[in-house]
Order: structure tokens, then C-alpha cells, then sequence
């Protein structure tokens, strides 16, 4: 629950205030100003202050427009022991810091007559900081920028990120029941959500998402909105953005939106592959013209760092029980870890170089799914890549052939890994990296294991219908 704002927090502000520049103090105090003034200008009624938990649940709260000022400067007070993974109530003061610069009006629904309905309400995303002031080291987004200072440190200023969910419309939130039939790129006379897409199109682009194409997926009820890239900071926030919108828009067509990785038995789940190239300068440190792949050695030792710790990884990527009933081989999703130009049965993608179109070489994994915490899958893609650069990591030959058709014994004899079968396994391989512990923390990495550890051991004791089905009268 939303307190009132805590008493040190200005101290907070002032202290957090002094670090910063004097260029982006000024960028701050005018983007201040720019909000209170939308909001008086609108009539925004409410303003929403945003946050995520450790497992990448939206918290929000509201204020009247009249705190703003105040709040702008100081930030607002709530108890962080009542959120998943931050501290206990015997040090659960938190502060939300809102960032002026992700300030939105959100979408509403209109009637037949084209009047919107309810309220007027913006949104801003929140750091969370401790009564001092000082980040806490329990806020994902904050673990994302210091993954972005690293960056920095090593010479890049810009990791893009351009992240494809797919979710899926259902006719209510208590069953599975399909609302059309449709298959990939399927035409509107199969795609009965054509005008939900179009109406979460325009409800992305009035929150400033930048929408590239949508379409139809190959499972019934699935779809994907694309977003264009952006910096991973900004898409962080806009995929967090985009999940909220994705649901309301159908909730206005009397539909629900699910994220979840694998709803329908025997359908492909729903991913989200992710595309990422580092800049200096505006320019694309990917790419290399005298490469036969177009690839520069900082990209090979990027996508190595990658296949070099995909196990390590896939418990951010894909954090749920229900992630690894969709990576299985025989549904498009990505099991072995290699790479490829055109190989999608590979987990990382070189997608096809076009002459002139050297700013978009990138690199694209497809083991995340849309209901990872896209703070801490950012930040723990942007580690691997970097640990692979700093350290030298030699990418492995590209894999061509198609790895769901080799043997076991033909994949040991090559080289290939598997990603986990499961979340169990899947978080002691987590649990066991170095490399993960130091790009979490050491307040996010333990609270990280014992809550997986917690999900997999309440599912794996469950008696499920298929054992009663197959067991109870036969044994």
C-alpha cells in the first residue's frame, strides 16, 4: 500500500542530484516541468508511479495531480516488504523515484460515439531508492543500468534491444477457449482479433511505443505485435508498457490477453525473441564489411558469450514452470545452443544482411518468452555478451544443419548443449554462476534462487491429472 512520502527523501533527491551533470540536471528540471504542465494542460486526473517486483509483476499506486510537485522532487514512500523479493518489514522502507522522461498519458477505451470513457490517467516508471537515497540493489530496473555502466566502461554507449512478444487471446481469464482459428500471417477472414491488434496498435503508439508490424501467429488465438528497437533501458520500460496495454485493449473487446509461455497443449507457446547490437557513436560495433557473415569480432565474442552461459541464463529468460512445457523440440521454439545465419532450430539468429543496411546487423536469441522481468533479462543478456568481449570467447562453428532432426549422439559429438528440460534444472545451472551472481547482485541473486527453487518444488509435488489418468486405474 502507497504511503505518504517519506520524510528523508528530499536529503535523497539532493544527494542523488549532485552526482549527475550539470547538462542532465537541467535536462531533468526541464523534463519536470514539461510533466506538471502536460497534466495541468490535459486535465490529468491521476498519475500513476510504476515499479516492478523481482519476478517482473507490475506495482503501481496513484497520486492526485496536486502531489506531483512534491513527488517530482522527493519521490513517494511505500513498504517494500509487501513485494515479491524486496526487503523484509523490518527494513521494508522504500522510495519510488518517478523519471520524469517516461511520463504518458494512457490509453482509454471510447464509446460508439468515440468519447473516451473514465478517467484521465498518466504514468510514470519509477527507481526505487532507500530512505538515503542510495539505489536499491533489489529494483531490477536498477540492476539494468548498472549493466548499462559496464557497457560504458568498456567503450559501447548503446546496447539496442528489439524484443518480438507473442501472447494469445482467450474469451475469458478462466479457461483456454480460442477465439478464432487462424494460423501464421493468417488473412482477416481466419483472424477474427485483426481490429483488437489494430485497436492495441493505436493504444501502443498513443504511449509512444513505435509499432513496426503485426500479424497473425501460427497457433490459434496467438498474435504478435512488434515493437522497433530502442535502447535497452527505454525498451525495458516499454515492454512493461506493452504488456498492460496488450491486456486492457482486449479487456475493452471483452477478451483476455495471456503472456503466459505455453497455454494450449499440443500449439506452439509464445515467445519472445530478442534482437541486440551494441553502438559507439552511432555506429554499429556488430558489423564488419570484410566478414564473411558481416560480423565483427566484437559481435562473435558477444553471441559466444551468449552460448557460452545460454544454460546459466535461462532461468531469467525463461523464468516460469511453464516456460519449459514451450521449449521442447517439434513447436519452433530454440532447445540446442548454437548458432546460425538462416538455422531458426539454433538458439541464436544472425538475421540476413542486406547491402546498405549495416546499422542493422544484429544478433537474435530465441529462448526468452514475454513473461520473463525484462529488466533482469536485459541486463543478464548485456553480462553474457560483455564477459564474452571481455574475456575473448571464440564463436563455435555456425550450426546449418537442422539440430532437431541430429541424434543425441550425433549432437554430443558436435558439441551442441541443450538448454534445461525444466525450471529445476534450469535454476541450479543459475545457481551455480558466477557470472549471474555478479551481474544481479548480491541482494537480487539469492532471493532469485529461493523463490525459483520455492516454484519448482510446489509444482514437482502436485499430482496432476495426466498421472491420475494414466496411473490411477492401472497400478
Amino acid at each position: 500500500m502507497a504511503r505518504p512520502r517519506s520524510a528523508a527523501a528530499p536529503a535523497a533527491t539532493k544527494r542523488a542530484t549532485q552526482v549527475k551533470s550539470k547538462d542532465r540536471a537541467t535536462s531533468s528540471v526541464t523534463a519536470r516541468r514539461a510533466v506538471l504542465k502536460r497534466i495541468k494542460d490535459e486535465g490529468v486526473e491521476h498519475v500513476l508511479f510504476w515499479f516492478t517486483d523481482l519476478e517482473g509483476h507490475l506495482k503501481s499506486f496513484a497520486i492526485t495531480p496536486n502531489e506531483m510537485a512534491d513527488a517530482l522532487n522527493d519521490g513517494m514512500g511505500f513498504d517494500g516488504s509487501s513485494i515479491t523479493g524486496f526487503n523484509r518489514i523490518e527494513e521494508s522502507d522504500m522510495v519510488a523515484i518517478p523519471d520524469p522522461l517516461t511520463f504518458e498519458i494512457m490509453p482509454r477505451p471510447v464509446d460508439d460515439h468515440g468519447h473516451a470513457l473514465g478517467s484521465k490517467v498518466g504514468r510514470m516508471i519509477c527507481d526505487v531508492v532507500k530512505p538515503d537515497g542510495t539505489p536499491y540493489e533489489g529494483d531490477p530496473r536498477y540492476i539494468l543500468k548498472l549493466a548499462l555502466e559496464r557497457m560504458t566502461k568498456m567503450g559501447f554507449d548503446t546496447f539496442n534491444v528489439g524484443p518480438e512478444l507473442e501472447y494469445f487471446l482467450f474469451e475469458d481469464d478462466k479457461g483456454t477457449e480460442t477465439i478464432d482459428e487462424g494460423g501464421y500471417f493468417a488473412m482477416t477472414v481466419q483472424d477474427a482479433a485483426t481490429e483488437v491488434r489494430n485497436d492495441t496498435i493505436t493504444a501502443l503508439e498513443s504511449v509512444g511505443i513505435q509499432i513496426e508490424y503485426h500479424h497473425h501467429e501460427v497457433a490459434p488465438s496467438q498474435h504478435e505485435i512488434d515493437m522497433r528497437y530502442d535502447n535497452a533501458l527505454s525498451m525495458a520500460d516499454k515492454t512493461m508498457t506493452y504488456r498492460i496495454v496488450v491486456k486492457e485493449v482486449a479487456a475493452w473487446h471483452g477478451y483476455y490477453a495471456t503472456f503466459m509461455p505455453k497455454p494450449l497443449f499440443g500449439e506452439n507457446g509464445s515467445g519472445m525473441h530478442t534482437h541486440m547490437s551494441l553502438f559507439t557513436g552511432g555506429r554499429n560495433q556488430f558489423f564488419d564489411a570484410k566478414d564473411p557473415n558481416h560480423l565483427s569480432d566484437t559481435a562473435k565474442s558477444f553471441i559466444a558469450g551468449l552460448l557460452v552461459h545460454a544454460r546459466e541464463l535461462s532461468a531469467v529468460l525463461a523464468q516460469w514452470v511453464n516456460s519449459y512445457k514451450r521449449l521442447v523440440p517439434g513447436y519452433e521454439a530454440p532447445v540446442y545452443v548454437a548458432w546460425s545465419q538462416r538455422n531458426r532450430s539454433a538458439l541464436i539468429r544472425i538475421p540476413l544482411y542486406k547491402p546498405g543496411s549495416e546499422q542493422g546487423t544484429r544478433a537474435e536469441i530465441r529462448c526468452p518468452d514475454p513473461a520473463c522481468n525484462p529488466y533482469l533479462a536485459f541486463a543478464a543478456l548485456l553480462h553474457a555478451g560483455l564477459e564474452g568481449i571481455e574475456k575473448g570467447y571464440e564463436l563455435p562453428p555456425e550450426m546449418t544443419t537442422n539440430l532437431y532432426r541430429l541424434s543425441e549422439e550425433e549432437r554430443i559429438d558436435q558439441g551442441v548443449e541443450a538448454l534445461p528440460g525444466s525450471l529445476g534444472e534450469a535454476i541450479e545451472a543459475f545457481a551455480g554462476s558466477e557470472l549471474l551472481q555478479k551481474a544481479l547482485g548480491e541482494h537480487i541473486f539469492p532471493r532469485y534462487v529461493e523463490l525459483k527453487r520455492t516454484e519448482w518444488d510446489e509444482y514437482r509435488t502436485q499430482v496432476s491429472q495426466w498421472e491420475l489418468d494414466r496411473y490411477l486405474a492401472a497400478l
